[in-house]
């Protein structure tokens, strides 16, 4: 083994070993202060990172970039997972609207406010809009895992998580080309391209599942019964490599695969001997994924750049957290008279929307690209992340027993 290869290993290795240990002790700290563990994950992860300068690895290296790409996909396939398709026709209307419009409503209202509060054009501003509109599926479904609500609510808001992530990419990918002055904004190109991701995401996603889930749960043809729990993490990670390699949403997919593997009952299929299994490495899994992705995005938190543009920021991601995301559920929910919201409901929806991975990722490549302005949207970006987890992620429990939207562990 070279030296160089060595090293690369041993630091790997120092790196594993040091957020795994700081994730067990954050999480007890989290069961301690009773909060969602992510928060916790996020503070150490700024003390090892820029307090202790322990950790170094950057937002663009090879290692945080699969951690993100791979957790963020497991944590989202295991969300599909849990969600039951039977709740799911009941809210599809509201999430579909949350999905597109509200999306849109959002990137608009965000875009005001960056354009009058920064002096950035129309442009840029509404590139920053896009890049904070998508709530995070690895920032909120952890969350419900330790805070039990109703499973209209729960389910409704994880799945906009999944399928807004589409939405914003496109809007934001195409805005940056806008700005590079590679490509113009249409609405036709727009509309096809949400289109093929969207849609070729869901494809994509039925199409992985649906031979894996036969062939684990099938009462004649399941020859990988006893490979169940592997054959989980395939689908997971096939779904969402597929979807990419094909141009579509690979989120969406694996998203989709999830929904498909966690109700294999609809499709007379029963995997219900390895249910227990199954569930106990999942809990193991994302649990290991989320001490990965927030304590190094944590660790990578520019404290100079959001010192510099503090005051804008923090105005712009009140705006986002109390005018766009109110007007975003209202318009997206009260149209959906079959789903029969109540102001309580809304209420909840509007306050848990976090932002996290995707966004981080898309400001990441933002800054990759060299685009004039980026270490603004960098900052707005950050302090969306840190502002939305750290209050918002930290309440949700309070704020569903205020709203009654609570469900007692005995129930």
């Amino acid at each position: 083994m070279g030296t160089a290869t060595g090293e690369i290993i041993q630091h790997l290795l120092i790196v594993l070993v040091l957020i795994f240990i700081a994730g067990m002790v954050s999480g007890k700290i989290a069961a301690w202060l009773k909060l969602p563990d992510v928060v916790v994950f996020i503070l150490i992860g700024m003390v090892l990172g820029q307090g202790l300068h322990w950790i170094h690895e950057t937002s663009s290296s090879v290692l945080n970039q699969t951690i993100l790409t791979a957790g963020s996909t497991l944590i989202l396939f295991d969300g599909g997972r849990n969600i039951g398709l039977h709740g799911l026709r009941k809210v599809w209307i509201t999430i579909s609207l949350l999905s597109v419009p509200g999306v849109l409503i959002t990137v608009g209202v965000v875009g005001v406010a960056v354009h009058y509060l920064f002096g950035l054009g129309w442009i840029l501003s509404l590139l920053v809009g896009a890049v904070i509109a998508s709530t995070d599926p690895a920032s909120i479904i952890p969350v419900f895992r330790q805070v039990k609500i109703r499973d209209k609510v729960r389910e409704t808001v994880e799945s906009e998580s999944a399928f807004n992530d589409a939405t914003g990419s496109i809007i934001t990918f195409t805005l940056l080309a806008v700005v590079l002055g590679q490509g113009s904004l249409e609405a036709g190109p727009m509309i096809f391209d949400f289109l093929k991701t969207a849609v070729g995401g869901i494809i994509v996603g039925v199409v992985v599942a649906i031979p894996f889930s036969y062939l684990t749960g099938h009462h004649r043809f399941a020859v990988l019964r006893e490979y169940t729990t592997i054959a989980m993490i395939v689908v997971a990670l096939a779904a969402y490599l597929t979807g990419d390699l094909l141009h579509v949403s690979g989120f969406m997919a694996t998203f989709v695969a999830g929904l498909i593997w966690g109700n294999e009952k609809t499709f007379g299929l029963s995997m219900h001997e390895k249910r227990q299994e199954m569930d106990h490495f999942a809990d193991n899994i994302t649990v290991l994924m989320r001490m990965l992705i927030f304590i190094l995005l944590g660790s990578q938190v520019n404290f100079h750049v959001l010192i510099e543009y503090f005051w804008p920021s923090l105005a712009v991601v009140l705006v986002l957290m109390f005018i766009a995301r109110p007007l975003t559920v209202i318009a997206c929910a009260l149209p959906d008279r079959r789903a029969k919201w109540t102001w309580r409901e809304m209420a909840f929806m509007v306050w848990v929307r976090e932002t996290g991975v995707i966004p981080a990722a898309l400001s990441g490549m933002i800054v990759a690209s060299g685009v004039e302005h980026a270490d603004i949207i960098a900052s707005v970006t950050f302090m969306a992340i840190m502002l939305t987890i750290l209050v918002q992620a930290s309440t949700t429990a309070w704020v569903a027993r205020k709203l009654g939207l609570e469900v007692k562990p005995n129930n």
